[in-house]
């Protein structure tokens, strides 16, 4: 066995302290080399070597990604702000949140402002974070941050270049419904809606408990 991977299982099998739980410690794989194969405009590939739990040596290759942000925006009529984009991998249009990446430097709450008034010309006085998802766990370290957007302001449109998307609105039962029948697949956008869904079903509860 060569000794790299030998001291490698022995780095792997030391105690502890409370770093990672006994599941984690089982379960980790741990990073011998790691080689940046394309860097490209919005993402990173890398090729890593890593010890596995059972001291096999396998290869990962995945992608870095700076992370993003979803906005549920809803209107004071109720119906949430949605829009409609082409998305070149899958050959056809999603029904989406507006969302875009976090640029160097920006923080989330920064991302979600600036996203939503470019994609959809509104501003938003407040956002209140919701929670956050791992789209693809298996091959990209992306996460994205889902906030709901208060106090909208119609103003101007202001997308990317080459950026084409249309803006429409839904009552959150239809948009539930298209969940259900499988018009909406985005998962950021499902999870966005149904966390909203979730929290006014909980508020709600409270109120006639209190």
């Amino acid at each position: 066995m060569p000794i790299v991977k030998c001291l490698l299982i022995i780095i792997c099998h030391l105690p502890q302290k409370g770093v990672y739980s006994a599941t984690m410690k089982r379960l980790k794989e741990t990073q011998i080399s790691s080689e940046e194969v394309y860097n490209g405009a919005l993402l990173r590939v890398r090729k890593d070597s890593v010890l596995l739990p059972d001291g096999n040596i396998s290869v990962r290759e995945y992608i870095r990604h700076p992370g993003a942000v979803a906005l549920v925006a809803c209107l004071p009529n109720g119906e949430l702000l949605l829009i409609r984009q082409f998305r070149y991998p899958l050959d056809r249009v999603f029904i989406e949140l507006p969302a875009g990446k976090i640029d160097a430097g920006e923080t989330p709450e920064a991302t979600g402002l600036r996203e939503l008034e470019e994609e959809t010309g509104y501003r938003a006085g407040e956002l209140r974070y919701l929670t956050s998802m791992h789209p693809c766990i298996g091959y990209s370290d992306e996460v994205i941050h889902i906030y709901e957007a208060f106090d909208l302001v119609k103003g101007d449109k202001k997308p990317d270049e080459h950026e084409f998307m249309q803006v429409f609105t839904l009552p959150m039962g239809s948009a539930i419904e298209k969940i259900r029948n499988g018009e909406i697949t985005d998962v950021k956008t499902i999870i966005g809606i149904l966390a909203v869904k979730m929290r006014k079903e909980d508020h709600d509860t409270h109120k006639k408990n209190v």
